[in-house]
């Protein structure tokens, strides 16, 4: 592996000069990782890392403890916001399968087939200022952190706008993919009510990724754990007190993301912790936008094709036969799926973090560990979750709706459930790393090769001419994904992290209009 060649050294003698053999260096400093920074714990790993004198176990030790330490306190809290935010949509939808299977399939079909396209988008745009912040910070150029934020989501914004056209004629666009004329009416009318949640996922997204480049994640959990609360009890209220039905679930979600949105920007005006990178309002929020919507559609196009593949997978169920029991028992499974997977994005965001931290801040070698770490921590998550489900099987569904048989059918595809959730615990963390280090545009080929060349052609194959249902386009979508997931470990594998971190320093240079070097070398 290139990046590792160093690690030879560790197994031959260090090389003697003519002078004097020098005396071992003290051992590496120990942190308080209660009072130090981030960027102090990087250094200090990055010295662990470059000490050839440290016998290699003791070295992987050390630089393990440093790594995980930072790696949690991303992490743990990331995982934490997006399973609380995805917990939201679940039990909306769970309050609107309680009214009836039409109800949970159309509540199912408006947040899989079209909620997720605003969400996708919007978070693909939105991985642009994660590349920028992560490096920026890590190049201790904080300034220009509220610059990106708000240049990001005035892009967000604009884009909201034709977003709200498809959301408009959902109907008439479910009918012309073929959906059913009662399950797409009784789908539009849930989509309506999330209009107002494009505009706070255009403005969520920047704020998020802004907090998580300077390792400050656990207020975004605080204000999204307070909200879901707030969301259950006025689900509740606007379903069955006041007899809302759909649009009632809908709205009170548009609701639940503005408080979240409001909460955390209140939090960045006031706390002493942003006062470096966020210093108010500014009118080059509003220049090079032209450059920043390149790097934003690179992204989208990269996260999008992502989330549109699941998405992908519900819209084509719906042409099956009996298509309600079939979207009923997948959109349990992906809700499932949604839920875990959101572990996963949390480990996502940890590594783009962390990988554009080290590479802006000059460090190779804590770069590709901390991709190792956070790969390896990642996938040993998933198995858990993978052996949990497995257990589950036969009574997940119940949570949803009382039905036997589509309790029969969610059983059948488990199997297929916990094959994703493994390979969820690569995939997405890799995807991670991409975005820490600006690959988007690479990533977004790949994704295309691998997702809608290969997987869904081999799902609607197996699904439709071999007649294997849901179970054959689920399997053939796994087969692409495996596909992409090999292709980027093999692409990360060969990466070499010293290029990387000039790229990095190049980026910088080009996005903050300055001259001088980025690092002191």
């Amino acid at each position: 592996m290139d990046n590792y060649q160093e690690e030879e050294e560790l197994h031959q003698p260090l090389l003697q000069s003519n002078q004097q053999t020098p005396s071992p260096p003290p051992p590496p400093r120990v942190l308080d990782y209660s009072h130090s920074t981030a960027y102090e714990a990087s250094t200090e790993l990055e010295k662990v890392l470059s000490n050839t004198q440290l016998p290699w176990f003791k070295r992987f030790r050390q630089a393990s403890w440093i790594e995980l330490r930072l790696l949690f306190r991303l992490a743990a809290p990331a995982v934490m916001v997006y399973m609380i935010n995805n917990l939201m949509s679940i039990s909306t939808r769970m309050f609107a399968g309680q009214l009836g299977n039409l109800e949970l399939a159309a509540a199912s079909l408006g947040n899989q087939g079209i909620q997720l396209f605003a969400y996708g988008l919007m978070l693909g745009m939105g991985s642009a200022v994660e590349t920028l912040c992560g490096q920026a910070y890590g190049a201790q150029r904080y300034n220009m952190l509220g610059v990106y934020l708000q240049r990001s989501t005035v892009v967000l914004v604009l884009t909201g706008l034709p977003v709200t056209v498809v959301y408009v004629l959902s109907k008439p666009l479910l009918l012309w993919l073929g959906e059913s004329k009662s399950v797409a009416s009784a789908a539009a009318v849930f989509v309506y009510g999330l209009i107002p949640q494009i505009f706070a996922y255009a403005v969520n997204f920047p704020i998020q990724k802004f907090l998580q480049a300077q390792s400050i994640v656990a207020p975004s959990a605080y204000i999204s754990l307070g909200t879901l609360f707030l969301h259950v009890l006025l689900c509740w209220i606007s379903v069955y007190k006041i007899g809302l039905g759909l649009i009632g679930a809908s709205l009170v979600l548009s609701l639940s993301w503005w408080i979240i949105v409001i909460g955390q920007f209140v939090y960045i005006v006031l706390s002493d912790k942003c006062k470096t990178t966020w210093t108010g309002f500014t009118l080059e929020a509003f220049t090079g936008l032209g450059e920043f919507v390149k790097l934003s559609a690179a992204s989208a196009v990269m996260l999008c094709l992502e989330t549109w593949y699941m998405q992908i997978l519900v819209l084509i169920s719906g042409l099956l036969p009996n298509p309600e029991l079939s979207l009923d028992s997948l959109s349990i499974c992906l809700a499932v799926n949604g839920l875990l997977f959101m572990v996963s994005v949390g480990f996502n965001a940890a590594a783009s973090v962390r990988v554009g931290n080290e590479l802006g801040a000059g460090n190779p070698k804590s770069a590709a560990f901390a991709v190792f770490m956070v790969n390896f921590v990642s996938f040993v998550v998933a198995v858990v979750e993978a052996i949990i489900v497995l257990s589950l099987r036969h009574v997940i569904s119940y949570a949803f709706t009382s039905g036997e048989t589509v309790a029969n059918a969610v059983s059948d595809l488990c199997p297929f459930l916990a094959v994703t959730l493994i390979l969820n615990g690569v995939q997405p963390v890799l995807s991670g790393v991409a975005v820490g280090c600006g690959w988007q545009a690479y990533v977004a080929y790949v994704n295309v090769g691998c997702y809608y060349v290969v997987g869904i052609p081999l799902g609607c194959l197996l699904g439709f001419k071999y007649k294997l249902g849901a179970k054959g386009i689920w399997s053939g979508m796994i087969g692409g994904t495996m596909m992409q997931t090999l292709i980027l470990v093999w692409s990360t594998f060969r990466t070499d992290w010293n290029k990387e971190v000039e790229k990095a320093r190049e980026r910088l240079r080009t996005w903050d209009d300055k001259k001088e070097p980025l690092l002191k070398d």
